[in-house]
């Protein structure tokens, strides 16, 4: 399976912050933004990665990330020279998904759960169909709405409901099978003028293949879309790392703990980092101090 990572549209919510740098390279805590889905979908055992995002804002991407080799990935990049869209991106990334099963991660978007790594290689290996992931919220009109019947299944997904029908947000985390390109080419403009993702979960949804998975207790998803909710984020990881002594959103880390460097690899990204808590929290795992 291959994975993108989409980062593109111009973060009004975040202005003026935004206009300086990209949304998704401003910090969470002490990583960039990025770093949190780049490592939710390396979880996922994805090593084949497109990042796309705007003719300006790729070359910093580039310099930050490079062709990924140092984490054990093959990054490649694409332009989006307009967000319409997030089903968009697989219109822009059709030619290098060349059919294969693609997943799809929101650059602004955290999500912290135990046993994660499971529930996604889970989605990941589905041959057939797609799958998403729910969580409840209080603010349901905001998002991409999934409801249930009284069985648990998912009957319909409704983008952005003044009346939703359920508090089960769509996170910003999609896995599809191989028809992904073929279905987004499907979708129409909606009436905001962009091609919606739920409208391409809801041919899933239609075809009877599309898996809802419910993050429920002991899961954490934040949209760091906006300067609450950015905030919101930079605490949570401050507070896992701080008092747990747990790496949240680390590609390093992600990357040695999946055997894609090794041992010597984490200690040269430690040593680049200087005399910084992450640096050393690296070195402490490269050196076997840290569980």
């Amino acid at each position: 399976m291959k994975g993108i990572l989409l980062a593109g549209g111009s973060g009004t919510r975040l202005s003026p912050m935004t206009l300086a740098a990209s949304k998704q390279l401003l910090p969470v805590y002490d990583k960039p933004m990025i770093y949190y889905p780049l490592s939710t979908l390396m979880l996922a055992g994805i090593r084949d990665i497109l990042v796309i995002s705007t003719p300006a804002d790729l070359p910093q991407f580039r310099r930050l990330l490079g062709d990924g080799k140092r984490l054990g990935l093959r990054i490649a990049y694409a332009e989006q020279p307009r967000p319409e869209g997030i089903a968009q991106a697989f219109l822009i990334g059709h030619d290098w998904i060349a059919g294969s099963p693609c997943a799809l991660a929101l650059g602004d978007n955290l999500i912290f759960a135990d046993h994660l790594s499971d529930l996604l290689r889970r989605a990941s290996a589905r041959a057939q169909g797609a799958t998403v992931f729910a969580y409840r919220v209080r603010d349901p009109e905001r998002y991409g709405v999934v409801s249930f019947d009284a069985a648990g299944r998912a009957v319909d997904i409704v983008e952005k409901p003044a009346a939703p029908q359920s508090n089960w947000a769509v996170t910003g985390l999609y896995f599809y099978d191989a028809r992904v390109s073929d279905f987004a080419t499907r979708i129409r403009p909606s009436a905001r003028g962009e091609l919606e993702i739920t409208d391409l979960n809801r041919l899933y949804l239609e075809d009877g293949s599309l898996e809802v998975e419910r993050l429920g207790r002991g899961c954490a998803w934040l949209d760091a879309g906006t300067p609450d909710s950015l905030l919101q984020a930079a605490t949570f990881v401050q507070t896992i790392q701080s008092r747990q002594g747990m790496l949240v959103g680390c590609p390093e880390e992600v990357a040695f703990r999946l055997g894609h460097i090794d041992a010597d690899a984490l200690r040269q990204h430690a040593r680049s980092l200087g005399k910084t808590e992450l640096g050393q929290m690296l070195a402490d795992l490269a050196d076997g101090h840290q569980a």
